[in-house]
């Protein structure tokens, strides 16, 4: 049952409805207040679940957050049970509900969350690339320059990346990261999750980018890339930052260690060694 005050936070099936926990069963039936991004998605998940909503349903999206935020609010403020969800997946992670933690948190209601289906991690899980280290980029930006430009910085980034995208978008999203991050970096398409047509296609950003181009992509879209392959810099490679820092006021010593942190293979004492040696 939902706690009086409090603002629940839960996690939708993210295709098939047979997903849903027994708690997200007994919160839509016993919420006082279901702020839902899509009322019409929210009436059929409910159909699917046999489950009756008890409470008041409210449309709450990206468009209308900043005004619908202060019912919540009032809603906890009175005691109710308030209860956010979304399409599809855990509320906050690329949809709305943020606003409302941030808010609710401020005016000193507790929050708490049903967890369940994640897009995110059930991709990442399905696509046979290293997941002990990721992040989640969200949807890249829709204009080439934009996209290319945000592309750009994460070539080097060691961490497995995870990303939304539109169907209409993949094949030149796809195309934009083999030129950032090159057409040989491992990566996984994963669309239709945990649906009648779930597919995972697995390979280089190459071979994706050729099956995105030479077909219709359909469904809602993850895609997974490999992390860069870690490189080892030398202390002649990093003694000029250790320098540059020095000659910006910074001590030596102090230099040296600010540049050795979270290298491999690399101590500060090398550093330090070697920048005194360059300075005589």
């Amino acid at each position: 049952m939902l706690e009086p005050g409090v603002l629940t936070l839960a996690a939708t099936p993210i295709g098939n409805p047979l997903d849903a926990s027994v708690r997200l069963v007994r919160a839509l039936g016993s919420a006082d207040l279901i702020a839902a991004e899509d009322t019409r998605r929210l009436h059929r998940l409910l159909t699917d679940l046999e489950v009756e909503a008890a409470g008041r349903v409210l449309s709450y999206h990206e468009h209308n957050e900043a005004e619908r935020t202060p019912l919540l609010l009032e809603a906890l403020a009175a005691g109710q049970r308030v209860l956010i969800v979304t399409d599809a997946g855990m509320p906050v992670v690329s949809d709305p509900g943020f606003r409302a933690v941030r808010a609710a948190t401020e005016a000193g209601h507790p929050v708490t969350v049903l967890p369940g289906p994640s897009a995110v991690l059930t991709a990442l899980a399905a696509s046979g690339i290293a997941p002990d280290r990721f992040a989640f980029e969200g949807f890249p930006p829709r204009r080439d320059g934009r996209r290319a430009a945000a592309f750009e910085p994460l070539a080097g980034e060691e961490r497995t990346l995870i990303f939304f995208e539109s169907p209409r978008r993949t094949a030149a999203t796809l195309a934009s990261m083999a030129a950032a991050f090159g057409a040989e970096r491992l990566a996984a398409v994963a669309r239709e999750l945990t649906k009648t047509h779930e597919e995972v296609l697995r390979g280089t950003l190459g071979e994706l980018t050729a099956w995105a181009e030479g077909t219709e992509v359909l469904g809602e879209i993850v895609i997974v890339v490999a992390g860069a392959e870690p490189t080892t810099a030398s202390a002649e490679d990093l003694v000029e930052a250790v320098l540059a820092r020095a000659a910006a006021g910074e001590r030596l010593k102090d230099a040296a260690k600010e540049v050795a942190r979270g290298r491999s293979g690399v101590t500060a004492s090398a550093l330090y060694d070697l920048a005194l040696q360059r300075r005589g």
